[in-house]
């Protein structure tokens, strides 16, 4: 399954990706500058966050055009598109 998304698809994806970069990069500081614990959790929660909502979007596009290529697959080429995106989704579970 090749990574096929529309350009503003795939800006939206690499913004969120930045964003939770930046949000790792400020973890780092926040634990080398020996910062409170809580607001070191709560910034690594929002990083994750945006790493799972990238995945999301990913998946979500491919689920799209899986479903939308013109080809109609045979039910067992279906079915095992079907299992490796569920796979790609549990993995974000």
């Amino acid at each position: 399954m090749e990574l096929a998304m529309a350009a503003e698809e795939l800006k939206k994806v690499v913004n969120r990706l930045r964003r939770a970069q930046g949000q790792i990069a400020g973890v780092i500081r926040m634990i080398e500058e020996g910062r409170d614990c809580e607001e070191v959790v709560t910034q690594l929660a929002a990083a994750s966050r945006a790493l799972d909502r990238a995945g999301f979007a990913i998946i979500a596009t491919g689920l799209q055009h899986c479903l939308t290529d013109g080809d109609p697959a045979a039910p067992e080429d279906r079915e095992r598109m079907r299992a490796r995106l569920e796979k790609l989704f549990l993995s974000l579970a």
